[in-house]
């Protein structure tokens, strides 16, 4: 304590009542977190009992790890000690996002011994801000969905749906998943794929054709072919022209065949599979039996 009977204190002083380091205290003071309460003849500074009691508060919120920008303005009365920790709790909360996202990588990375290239580009593609995810899959339905209106809306959701972003906390699989998604997506041959299932989709679709009715006949094309499968028809033979006939009516079977080779893309089932694992969704079978089934059974009608 100072001689003169005042009770202020020194720097020093101070550094000792606290255990903090002068310089600590000093560069505190000058950043104006914690200034002095009168200098002394000599000029040096001095803090009463008020500056002991801010200088708790300014240790306490930078243990918190709160700038000293934050510290003034809680010091000032420009916010409040509640409304600063609510905002850290949301940057701590991107923080630990990042962080649980670059550990799923370097996991995988491992895992998979991956390169030196693919490990930056792995990186790359999982650390996409989720606004640069959007633009990804925005650019990708609009480029295979452009001007074709007629095509069923079911699908446009549910392929935004489908490509979702990482979780919060990804695992190694998610990460792969993801970051090969990414890649697939913009492949040009794969929106090529994409594309001419659209096509087709919006060809066969008229005005009064209510939506969902696309997936709801390849859902009867798969319990139709799963039924022959188990019963054993044989496709080319009468019975199985007989299923087909009940399946698609008077659609021409060389059109059908041509929309079935586009949707059995195996670039297109390597899509559901990948989107399952970045969602957490049971993996989705490709049903190939069954499809290989109706495919056979068009190609004998539609051969010369």
């Amino acid at each position: 304590m100072t001689d003169d009977g005042t009770g202020l204190l020194t720097i020093g002083e101070l550094a000792r009542a606290t255990g903090l380091s002068v310089r600590t205290i000093r560069y505190w003071s000058d950043e104006g977190a914690l200034p002095p309460a009168t200098r002394s003849a000599g000029g040096y500074r001095l803090y009463d009992a008020g500056s002991f009691a801010r200088l708790e508060l300014v240790r306490t919120l930078r243990e918190l790890g709160l700038g000293l920008t934050d510290v003034r303005r809680v010091l000032t009365g420009e916010t409040t000690v509640a409304q600063v920790a609510a905002a850290h709790v949301a940057a701590l909360d991107a923080q630990i996002r990042s962080l649980k996202v670059t550990r799923g990588v370097l996991s995988t990375v491992a895992r998979k011994g991956s390169t030196a290239e693919e490990t930056t580009l792995m990186n790359r593609l999982a650390r996409l801000s989720a606004a640069e995810r959007a633009r990804i899959l925005d650019d990708f339905t609009t480029e295979i969905f452009q001007g074709l209106d007629t095509a069923d809306p079911d699908i446009r959701n549910r392929l935004r749906f489908a490509a979702a972003d990482l979780p919060d906390d990804p695992t190694p699989e998610q990460v792969d998943a993801w970051v090969e998604l990414v890649e697939l997506i913009q492949e040009p041959e794969f929106r090529a794929a994409m594309r001419r299932m659209i096509e087709f989709n919006a060809e066969d679709r008229g005005p009064d054709v209510p939506t969902g009715s696309s997936l709801w006949f390849m859902s009867r094309l798969i319990r139709s072919a799963g039924d022959a499968l188990r019963d054993g028809v044989v496709p080319g033979t009468p019975r199985a022209a007989a299923v087909l006939r009940d399946l698609i009516g008077d659609a021409d079977p060389a059109a059908v065949l041509k929309r079935l080779q586009a949707v059995a893309d195996p670039r297109l089932n390597r899509y559901r599979e990948l989107s399952a694992v970045v969602n957490g969704w049971d993996r989705p079978s490709a049903r190939t039996e069954e499809f290989g089934w109706v495919v056979a059974a068009l190609e004998s009608q539609v051969a010369p």
